[in-house]
């Protein structure tokens, strides 16, 4: 088993509370000459970011992901510094000094709506992300990122003749139909919630049961729980219990993180799944994609509690 390098966006997100609710402050008869403000009584800023928030739980597994991905100069260096003490390697990062790393401005009101502003910052050049230089990658996650260095990064991926996880989220709309057919068809695995695959579909025509005649789909459905779909039949996943759900922001991230350690480590379908599903629990129950924290005891211990039965794997997580 060799190295893992996961690709994708490196983000902090500003997060804003607003008391009252955005529809008592728009006037209708106004939305053309729109000017409002709100008055927020929280506002927080966390690290975030698709790969970074993968690779962040696989080290909490036990793992040492490769962070590929680009980044500010000047305001990455606590983060990173942060990102090496919990095990992610940030060798493979691309700084670009004369600009910042990508930011989100979210604003959020009583009923939950969400006024977002996204500024990709370096995210912007993460084409300049070269994944060529790495040696003994045995697998490479493209996460959501800039659009063309998502395709090249399922390039490089197969001209290391790694495994490819495929996860293109939010950039599905942004990705041209020749790139993101590219993906699937290259993809080991493909993973995304619900609605994801239900854009996929009417984009490409492709079912999640057509996808995964020839590769593993991992489908993620909330507090409903997810499935593991393979050549050889679907594996129904629970959710872990959660003591609080607090913020499900990054879930679907360490979800990932969860099934990818698990195959890694030999794990069935059926067990990597669970990982997944713990590995999301523990992020529901706190505010922030990366505040979560367990160790591999703890996180045997609740995987016995939650899901009746003990973790056998056929290797150590991060072997």
């Amino acid at each position: 088993m060799g190295r893992i390098a996961v690709t994708g966006s490196v983000a902090f997100d500003t997060i804003m509370e607003f008391a009252g609710r955005f529809g008592d402050h728009i006037l209708p008869e106004k939305i053309k000459e729109l000017n409002v403000a709100f008055l927020v009584e929280r506002l927080e800023k966390r690290r975030g970011g698709t790969a970074a928030n993968i690779a962040f739980s696989m080290a909490l597994l036990g793992e040492r992901p490769v962070l590929c991905a680009a980044v500010g100069g000047g305001d990455f260096v606590d983060y990173a510094a942060a990102l090496e003490a919990d095990g992610v390697d940030t060798s493979g990062v691309l700084t670009c000094h004369d600009i910042t790393t990508a930011t989100a401005f979210i604003t959020t009101d009583r009923d939950g709506n969400q006024i977002t502003a996204f500024y990709p910052g370096a995210m912007a050049r993460a084409a300049g992300v070269d994944l060529g230089g790495l040696a003994g990658v045995s697998e490479v996650v493209v996460g959501a990122d800039d659009a063309d260095a998502m395709a090249l990064h399922v390039e490089q991926a197969g001209s290391l003749g790694a495994l490819l996880v495929f996860v293109p989220a939010q950039q599905i709309p942004a990705m041209s139909d020749a790139v993101l057919r590219r993906g699937l068809d290259q993809a080991w695995l493909v993973g995304g919630n619900d609605y994801e695959f239900e854009m996929i579909r009417d984009r490409t025509g492709l079912s999640i049961d057509s996808l995964s005649a020839s590769r593993m789909v991992a489908v993620t459905r909330g507090a409903a729980g997810s499935e593991l779909h393979t050549p050889d039949g679907v594996s129904a996943i629970p959710a872990a219990a959660v003591t609080e759900v607090v913020d499900p922001t990054g879930a679907g991230d360490a979800y990932i993180a969860g099934v990818v350690t698990g195959f890694r480590a030999g794990a069935s379908p059926d067990v990597a799944g669970r990982m997944g599903s713990l590995a999301a629990a523990y992020v529901v129950e706190q505010r922030g994609p990366q505040r979560h924290r367990f160790d591999l005891a703890s996180f045997h211990e609740r995987y016995a509690e939650s899901f009746g039965a003990s973790l056998d794997l056929c290797s150590d997580v991060g072997a």
